[in-house]
């Protein structure tokens, strides 16, 4: 069974394809919620921000998610920095929430949530979403 392993061709390792480079190290800590706590939130009408692709926009957001995926994004944040915000995209395999949750917090704001299960996973657990 082990010397199975040992005829695998290099090319089908991982990282073959390119130098082999550590994984980024990020100073800003991602507070990560499940569609339930996200559902809590949402309930209590903190801002939603939809950091998807305009196509997958338009197949269903969470309602009244504002759409992240602008130039001006900036624009889109309350003046507050301390007001709570969640970020989702597609699902756990998309990491453009990540990102617009990291550079939002990069700007000072204190109480950025992400829910990696995205809208997908908000569908799955039965929630309805909206049409632009």
């Amino acid at each position: 069974m082990f010397a199975a392993l040992s005829l695998l061709p290099t090319a089908a390792m991982a990282g073959a394809d390119g130098p082999i480079e550590p994984a980024p190290v990020y100073d800003e800590v991602l507070n990560q919620i499940c569609v339930r706590e996200a559902e809590i939130l949402h309930d209590q009408g903190v801002l939603f921000y939809d950091a998807n692709t305009l196509e997958q926009w338009a197949t269903g957001y969470i309602p009244n998610a504002i759409f992240f995926g602008v130039a001006d994004w900036k624009a889109l944040l309350p003046k507050d920095k301390s007001t709570p915000m969640v970020f989702y995209c597609v699902n756990p395999l998309c990491t453009s929430s990540e990102m617009a949750a990291r550079q939002v917090m990069k700007l000072g704001y204190t109480n950025v949530y992400q829910m990696p299960d995205g809208i997908i996973g908000w569908r799955m657990t039965g929630h309805r979403v909206e049409l632009p």
